[in-house]
């Protein structure tokens, strides 16, 4: 006879078997659920999805900046156990050391640049393949269904997480991914009113989330992790939240 703890185990493991089959990526024992709240509420079982392909697109330069932070935040809390990922994108926009302030040390990922869309997809889907990987970020424009489903196809099989920004597409069309966001600028918070950049601070939208429910939130980072603001626009951690 089991006991309670351990039926809830078992329910616990055929849940994740059947959100592998229905494209909601799997479960990592390397990566805690808390390491993306309060995202992973909106997804099932409350479970980030990783070995899962998500869908970014963004139309404006700042938004894209943003977006590509977003996404680092993201990749720095899946690689934070020395993994491996591979960014691919059209040009050398991004600045290596600066991903540090987003938590992604920048000599644990290979960078490519390609401005041949038939090649960048080729690149794309073969990495996803590569079990060796922890996350593939790609930035290209335009991305069928059917190309959209290979790369679905390949992190099942890998367990590969992959994020995928499409900057300035000619239209939102429909892809096969487990979740699509969108993630815009907001104003910048400061520490002692002191002049400078500041801290990023995004307004994250979950617009689709297979089995899930879509949300948003407005949400900075600072200290490496994610923060609210109160009226006064004083950090408050996420995780002192959720602990409380």
């Amino acid at each position: 006879m089991k006991t309670e703890a351990e039926k809830r185990e078992l329910v616990k493991m055929f849940q994740a078997k059947i959100n592998a089959m229905q494209s909601l990526g799997r479960v990592s024992s390397e990566v805690a659920t808390d390491n993306f709240f309060p995202f992973s509420e909106a997804f099932p079982n409350h479970t980030f999805p990783v070995g899962a392909l998500h869908e970014f697109s963004s139309y404006e330069a700042v938004s894209a900046a943003s977006t590509g932070g977003f996404i680092a935040t993201l990749t720095g809390k899946l690689a934070k156990n020395d993994g491996i990922c591979l960014w691919v994108s059209r040009e050398k926009k991004v600045f290596p050391p600066g991903l540090k302030q987003f938590g992604l040390a920048p000599e644990r990922i290979i960078f490519i640049t390609t401005s041949n869309q038939k090649e960048m997809l080729w690149i794309i889907e073969e990495a996803l393949k590569c079990k060796s990987l922890t996350a593939v970020i790609g930035e290209i424009k335009q991305l069928t269904f059917t190309e959209s489903r290979k790369l679905q196809l390949a992190v099942e099989r890998s367990g590969v997480t992959g994020f995928i920004h499409r900057f300035m597409p000619s239209g939102e069309n429909a892809v096969a991914c487990t979740a699509r966001w969108k993630i815009t600028p907001l104003q910048s918070s400061f520490d002692d009113d002191l002049p400078g950049v500041g801290h990023p601070y995004w307004d994250i939208q979950l617009l689709k989330v297979k089995n899930g429910k879509p949300d948003s939130w407005q949400i900075g980072w600072q200290n490496g992790q994610f923060q609210t603001f109160s009226k006064e626009n004083n950090p408050i951690s996420i995780n002192e939240r959720h602990a409380g």
